[in-house]
């Protein structure tokens, strides 16, 4: 192991060890084999046991020793193999174990692996464990992409010992479409709380004027604009997470629980009640006096950026980058790409200079509403994925939530929703709904512009191809969207470059 690395760990007490092995489990991934090496006693069984409890979120599942069966698999979030090679007659037999099956698929654990040390991948992760006084340690080595995560994960654990966590249990929450993971921690007196993992992001390719996509489209790169859109959308009387604690060095925040309700039901469908209640939130955030420079922790303050006509201009350029290529096999020409680009700068340039701007979350949407039944109002409205908020046109969050991009919504409620944010809005004061509804229209058709190059790109550059599965709602809303009679460029571009759109 040439490029490998190498962290030296000691463990106290078999709790100690217990709690490495269930951060291990937020580490390893598909592909990757654990390789545990230690004399008779030492406490390979115990840390593999706990892995794969952590693996499956439960404290009571079955583990039993593989030294007569040799291999024991488990169904888990990712499909774990535990192989025991202590009575492996020969190197050879490993093969017939189903070992290079099992590590395709997903994790493998190799306790003994001196027993077919030649056979096993030259990438696996080897862990050492030797006694230590009353305690143990630990020698983990391996190569640098394995032990970034794992160095990670323990970096993470020492935010929470620092915080008074020592005790806390950590599970796999959840990731998203960018690198940001969540993991929901219980502390030992029983306290739920999420943990947010934001490690630097890489600048990626230029992609407009020698700039990355997120420094173009305005992303967050730190914790600061979480913590003060947070802030400020609780000092107005919205839900949003308290931040407890955040290491903005080092990406790593701990903050409140807001519960695991959502807005869909059981079979993933919108309730009415709670999106409406959403668009009540939206009206009162709508409503507020414009705020672009918020205070965070009072020594710093987060400016908001402008959705300016770059941003919205790159976003919307994804069907073109992306989509289309993909749609007919086919890049577009530049009489294509220079026609649409015109047709977007008329658009933002010339319909939506009168458009009413505050402040947007936007990705208001299913997976970022949690719903909180024991508050009242619009306080049973947790929000969430806040980061990225900009200063825009405000339709552009209401589009976002009634063509909500992860769920059907059906159109007589998408119509109710509408309706309800007219009143609230005209009943708050003066407000210019024909301008609003245009505004409405090409935000949507922005949005699913992006949208519908998203979700190739997520697919073939960073191997995400679940989200392929939201491209026929998708296209469908950006048909929606075309209808508005400002929009009839962009109906009559997509129709005559080959991008089918569903009758709406």
């Amino acid at each position: 192991m040439s490029d490998a690395t190498t962290l030296r760990l000691t463990l106290a007490d078999q709790a100690a060890s217990l709690q490495l092995g269930e951060d291990l489990a937020l580490a390893l991934r598909p592909g990757d084999c654990l390789a545990l090496s230690g004399d008779l006693g030492a406490g390979k069984s115990t840390l593999a046991r706990a892995f794969l409890r952590a693996l499956a979120d439960d404290p009571d599942l079955e583990v039993p020793s593989p030294t007569f069966t040799l291999v024991q698999s488990y169904e888990l979030r990712i499909p774990a193999a535990h192989f025991d090679l202590y009575r492996l007659g020969d190197a050879s037999e490993l093969d017939e174990l189903g070992f290079d099956e099992a590590l395709a698929s997903g994790i493998c654990l190799v306790e003994w692996p001196e027993m077919a040390e030649e056979l096993l991948p030259a990438t696996r992760v080897r862990l050492v464990l030797t006694q230590d006084g009353t305690g143990r340690s630990a020698t983990i080595e391996g190569h640098e992409a394995q032990m970034k995560r794992i160095r990670r994960v323990l970096a993470i654990r020492s935010f929470l010992d620092d915080h008074g966590y020592k005790a806390a249990e950590r599970r796999f929450l959840t990731g998203d479409a960018s690198i940001r993971a969540y993991e929901r921690v219980t502390t030992d007196e029983g306290q739920k709380l999420i943990l947010m993992d934001w490690p630097k992001m890489p600048e990626g390719p230029p992609v407009l004027d020698g700039k990355p996509y997120p420094k173009v489209a305005h992303l967050a790169e730190d914790a600061y604009p979480f913590v003060a859109i947070g802030r400020y959308l609780r000092g107005i009387g919205l839900s949003a997470p308290d931040v407890l604690h955040v290491d903005y060095d080092q990406g790593i925040l701990l903050i409140e629980d807001l519960g695991s309700d959502g807005v869909l039901d059981d079979d993933g469908r919108p309730i009415a009640e709670r999106y409406r209640q959403t668009v009540a939130s939206l009206a009162i955030l709508h409503g507020q006096p414009m705020q672009q420079d918020l205070d965070v922790d009072g020594h710093y303050i987060h400016h908001v950026p402008d959705f300016d006509p770059t941003a919205m201009t790159m976003e919307a350029r994804l069907l073109l980058d992306w989509h289309l290529p993909w749609r007919r096999g086919a890049a577009p020409t530049e009489e294509e790409r220079q026609e649409y680009l015109a047709i977007w700068h008329s658009l933002i340039t010339d319909h939506l200079a009168g458009a009413e701007k505050n402040l947007l979350l936007r990705d208001l949407h299913s997976p970022n509403i949690i719903w909180r039944p024991q508050e009242q109002g619009v306080k049973r409205v947790g929000l969430i994925d806040f980061q990225d908020a900009m200063i825009g046109p405000t339709a552009y969050d209401l589009a976002s939530l009634i063509q909500d991009a992860r769920v059907d919504v059906p159109s007589d409620l998408a119509q109710q929703m509408m309706s309800d944010y007219l009143a609230l809005r005209h009943a708050s004061g003066p407000f210019d709904e024909p301008v609003f509804l245009r505004t409405f229209a090409i935000m949507a058709a922005q949005r699913n512009c992006k949208l519908a190059g998203l979700w190739v790109r997520l697919k073939q550059r960073d191997g995400k191809p679940g989200y392929m599965k939201h491209m026929p709602r998708t296209l469908a809303y950006l048909s929606t969207a075309l209808r508005h009679p400002a929009l009839l460029p962009l109906r009559e571009w997509c129709h005559r470059s080959g991008i089918e759109l569903p009758e709406s």
